[in-house]
C-alpha cells in the first residue's frame, strides 16, 4: 500500500472514530434530556397527586362523636373531655357554598371530632335579608334554621343537619316546606314526640333570628361558610381541602 493510500486509510479512521464518539455523545445528550423529562413529568405528577389528595374528601367514620345542642342554638360535636383545638363552623342552609363545603370537608370535621382530634361546634344562621328574591331564601333558611332547632342532640341531628344540605333548594325558589322537613326529620331518627308541633310552628324561629343577628355582629362574619380556629378564621384555601383542614387542625392542637 502507498503512502498516499495509507494516509487516507487513516483519514477515514479518524472520521469514523470522530463519527462514533458524535454519536456516543448525541445519545448521552439524548439520554440525559429524557431523564429530565421524565424527572419533570414526575414532578408535574406529583404536583396533581398533592392537590387531589388534598382535595379529597373523606369517608365519615362508623361513628360520630356525641352532639349536643346548646341553649343558644350552637351545636357542640365533642368526645369527653375534649376541649381544644376548637373548630366552629358558621353556616347557612340555604348558603350554596356552605353546601360545597359540606360535601368537601364535611366528613373530615366529623372524622376530627368523632378522633377526638378536635371540639366541632356548629352555628346555623341566617344571613340573607328580606329583599333576597323576595324573601324566598331567607325564608328558606329560617325554616330550615328553626327546625334544626327542634332537635335536641344526637346522631340524628347529624343526619338532619347533612339532609337539608342534600336537599337545598334553589335561591329562586320556595323549598324546605314543612312536610318535607317533618319527614327527613322522622327519616333522621328524630323520636321526640314535639318535633312535628315545633317544626310547624316554626316554634324556634325567633330564637334562631336573634341568634344570627349575634353570631354575625359578634363574630365580624361577612359570609358563610366561615370556619375558625381556636378564634381565628380558615383560610378558603385549606376549609375547603380536607387534607390541609386536618393538617391544620392536627398542628393547632400542638
Amino acid at each position: 500500500m502507498g503512502k498516499a493510500a495509507r494516509d487516507q486509510s487513516a483519514r477515514d479512521r479518524i472520521k469514523a472514530q470522530r463519527a462514533e464518539q458524535m454519536l456516543k455523545e448525541r445519545r448521552k445528550r439524548m439520554a440525559t434530556i429524557g431523564t429530565a423529562a421524565v424527572l419533570a413529568i414526575a414532578a408535574v405528577g406529583a404536583g396533581w397527586w398533592f392537590a387531589a389528595q388534598s382535595s379529597r374528601s373523606e369517608l365519615v367514620g362508623a361513628e360520630l362523636a356525641p352532639i349536643t345542642v346548646a341553649a343558644d342554638g350552637s351545636v357542640v360535636m365533642a368526645k369527653a373531655g375534649v376541649d381544644k383545638p376548637v373548630l366552629d363552623v358558621f353556616e347557612d342552609f340555604q348558603c350554596p357554598a356552605c353546601r360545597a363545603l359540606e360535601e368537601t370537608s364535611g366528613p373530615t370535621i366529623k372524622n376530627l371530632a368523632a378522633e377526638g382530634k378536635a371540639k366541632v361546634v356548629y352555628h346555623p344562621i341566617t344571613i340573607f335579608h328580606e329583599q333576597t328574591n323576595k324573601g324566598i331564601t331567607r325564608g328558606n333558611s329560617v325554616r330550615a334554621g328553626a327546625a334544626s332547632r327542634c332537635i335536641p342532640g344526637g346522631a340524628p341531628w347529624s343526619r338532619f343537619h347533612d339532609k337539608l344540605f342534600d336537599e337545598q333548594p334553589s335561591e329562586t325558589e320556595e323549598g324546605f316546606k314543612i312536610p318535607d322537613l317533618i319527614a327527613w326529620g322522622k327519616d333522621a331518627g328524630v323520636t321526640d314526640p314535639g318535633f312535628d308541633t315545633c317544626v310547624t310552628g316554626q316554634t324556634k324561629a325567633a330564637d334562631h333570628l336573634a341568634y344570627s343577628t349575634k353570631v354575625l355582629e359578634t363574630q365580624k362574619l361577612t359570609g358563610t361558610p366561615t370556619l375558625k380556629l381556636n378564634g381565628t378564621e380558615v383560610d378558603t384555601n385549606v376549609a375547603f381541602k380536607p387534607a390541609e383542614l386536618r393538617q391544620a387542625v392536627l398542628d393547632a392542637a400542638k
